[in-house]
């Protein structure tokens, strides 16, 4: 079966919303059930992936759309898989933030690499303390409120695998200073508690008062994720290459008229070239 992994790089703010309030937050991010850390589901991806391929200047016709995306009773040949996080922006008293990950997140990225057939650098995985980091930098690390100390460099091959998931050669560029690795226990709390929430309201246009209030997480800008597609049969591949070469873009989640949902996109073939 051909696949291939979309390596995906927010460009805005990201609401994949969970469907529920949680505690004083009315609207949170979509999460995974046993780890919590947030997650864009496959069947909003497929949505957005469908959205995409009825822009008229795309070039995708109905008969393609329907045996790619399928229609009521039929499935079709494009399988998605959810997109799952790897790093994690988060404020640094030393720079304007640093890319968090952990352990888990470089095992199961691993995975999803082996279980594509994509070829990537070999990871050493390693273990962290709580309370310590894996980076470049050798002084003590200070994210958000939180203060860490060095514990050692970066896995041999980390930053190559990283890089090669983000579209921009700026923004690869940054990966071997920004990026650092946390224990699995100190990237949860991040992950949990450290997302934007943002009150927005809805106001009486006569009188200006409130009508609404509520509470929205947002995943931020510069959260890198990625995520797996693969094809039964139909060439569907072909159809979302031919896409994304003229649009490397896509916009997943709520809140598309306030700018929110963009990730810029970049395509990791399999061994036997996908599609």
């Amino acid at each position: 079966m051909n696949s291939l992994i979309l390596g995906l790089l927010a460009e805005t703010s990201i609401h994949p919303g969970a469907g529920q309030s949680a505690g004083f937050v009315d609207l949170p991010v979509a999460r995974e059930a046993a780890t919590d850390y947030p997650v864009i589901v496959g069947s909003s991806v497929k949505g957005a992936l469908l959205d995409m391929a009825r822009n008229t200047q795309l070039g995708v016709d109905e008969p393609t759309r329907k045996r790619v995306f399928g229609e009521q009773d039929i499935a079709g040949t494009l399988l998605v898989s959810d997109i799952r996080l790897l790093l994690l922006p988060v404020r640094s008293l030393k720079s304007q933030y640093k890319w968090l990950t952990c352990p888990h997140l470089i095992e199961r990225l691993a995975r999803d690499l082996r279980r594509s057939s994509v070829a990537a650098p070999d990871v050493g995985i390693q273990c962290v303390a709580d309370g310590k980091y894996l980076g470049e930098n050798e002084n003590d690390l200070f994210l958000e409120e939180r203060q860490f100390q060095f514990s050692g460099k970066l896995p041999t091959g980390l930053v190559d695998q990283v890089q090669s998931l983000i579209p921009h050669a700026d923004s690869q560029q940054r990966v071997a200073q920004q990026l650092v690795v946390l224990s699995d226990r100190d990237f949860s709390w991040f992950a949990r508690f450290g997302l934007a929430v943002t009150a927005r309201n809805v106001l009486n246009p006569e009188t200006k008062s409130s009508n609404n209030l509520w509470y929205e997480e947002t995943i931020p800008p510069d959260s890198v994720f990625y995520g797996l597609l693969a094809d039964r049969g139909g060439r569907s591949l072909d159809v979302v290459e031919t896409m994304f070469a003229q649009r490397p873009y896509l916009q997943v989640g709520g809140n598309e008229t306030v700018g929110q949902g963009w990730f810029a996109v970049k395509i990791l073939k399999n061994k036997g070239g996908a599609a």
